[in-house]
This record gives structure tokens, C-alpha cells and sequence, in this order.
């Protein structure tokens, strides 16, 4: 399949965008370990995820970093680190390209599936890649980061696997095309 951007998608992602800065620099609980920001609660990258499953992992990626960077602009929480605008992105490709390679051309992609997606997201970027670059970066030892990251994850995981597959299952309920090209499934990616 074709990856195309159309007007529709830029849209979209644009929203998504939004509702990511806001979840994430608004309705986030922050725990600072000294000058650095060690952990962050709440469901900011949900909507990237989202993108990176529903729209594929180039639209996940560009939403991820995207609202990073405007996000850092609007309200910044310290120096720039181009680290954490690719965590962002990373948190869209991973779950995109998981989905992309579960569904082998099916449009419909099952929980099982949405679950391994977001399992792989959440302990290749929160659990290994964020606090080495809070460690190299501001001297966070992991030590002290990976377990609260843990306990994220086991919490977060179930919430956004369930989370993922209801809005699928809404998205695809309220969104009727008219247009006989474009039908949209679990799976997506023409959303």
C-alpha cells in the first residue's frame, strides 16, 4: 500500500498535534529528579501512538515530532534536546510499524495485536531509549528511572491497548466516506 498524505490527513494530524501538546504539556503530572524531568504521567503521546497505528508510521513519526518541537516553542520546560523530539517520534514509527507488519494487507487489526504495538512502544522508548538519554543527557541515573518507568508501563500498556481499541472501533463507527475508495477499518491508514 501506498503511503499518500492527503489535505484530509495533514488535517488530522494537525489536530492531533494540538490535542498532543495539550495532553502532554497541560494534563501531564511531572515528577522532576533534580533539573531534569524524570518521569511524566498522563496520556500525552496517546494521540501519537494513535496516528502511528491508524494513519502509518511516517504520519505517527511526523505528528510525534511535530508536536514536540511547536509544544517546546509554546511552553518550554528547559533547553531544546533534540532527543526527546525523537522519543517522540519513535513513540508514532514503533506502533505504526508493528501494526503495518501484523496486519499483512488485512485492514483490520484485533486488540492482540494493538496490545504487542503498544507493549513494543512502551519498553523500547520509555523503558530503554528515554532514561539513557536522561542519564547521558543530565546524569539521571537509570537506576532511578526505570522502575518508576516500569510501573508506568504496567499501568499505561492495558489503558492504551483498551483506549486504541475503542476509539478504533468509535472512529470507524462515526466516519462513513461516501466516496467507495476510501472505507475505514480498524487498521486504518486512511484515516
Amino acid at each position: 500500500m501506498k503511503a499518500k498524505i492527503t489535505t484530509r490527513m495533514l488535517t488530522r494530524m494537525a489536530l492531533l498535534i494540538a490535542l498532543t501538546i495539550i495532553l502532554e504539556r497541560i494534563f501531564s503530572i511531572r515528577i522532576n529528579f533534580g533539573v531534569a524531568e524524570g518521569i511524566r504521567l498522563g496520556f500525552g503521546s496517546l494521540p501519537v501512538v494513535f496516528t502511528g497505528i491508524f494513519m502509518g508510521p511516517l504520519a505517527g513519526g511526523l505528528v510525534g515530532a511535530l508536536a514536540d518541537l511547536v509544544g517546546y516553542f509554546i511552553n518550554p520546560m528547559g533547553p531544546y534536546m533534540p532527543h526527546f523530539t525523537l522519543t517522540m517520534a519513535l513513540r508514532g514509527i514503533i506502533p505504526g510499524l508493528i501494526i503495518l507488519l501484523a496486519s499483512r494487507g488485512r485492514r483490520e487489526v484485533g486488540i492482540f495485536p494493538l496490545f504487542i504495538a503498544v507493549t513494543a512502544m512502551f519498553i523500547l522508548v520509555n523503558i530503554l531509549i528515554l532514561p539513557y538519554f536522561l542519564e547521558t543527557l543530565f546524569g539521571v541515573l537509570r537506576i532511578a528511572t526505570v522502575p518508576a518507568k516500569v510501573g508506568e508501563a504496567v499501568v499505561g500498556i492495558p489503558a492504551y491497548t483498551v483506549i486504541l481499541f475503542v476509539l478504533g472501533r468509535a472512529v470507524e463507527k462515526v466516519l462513513v466516506f461516501n466516496q467507495g475508495k476510501e472505507n475505514l477499518h480498524l487498521s486504518g491508514r486512511i484515516w
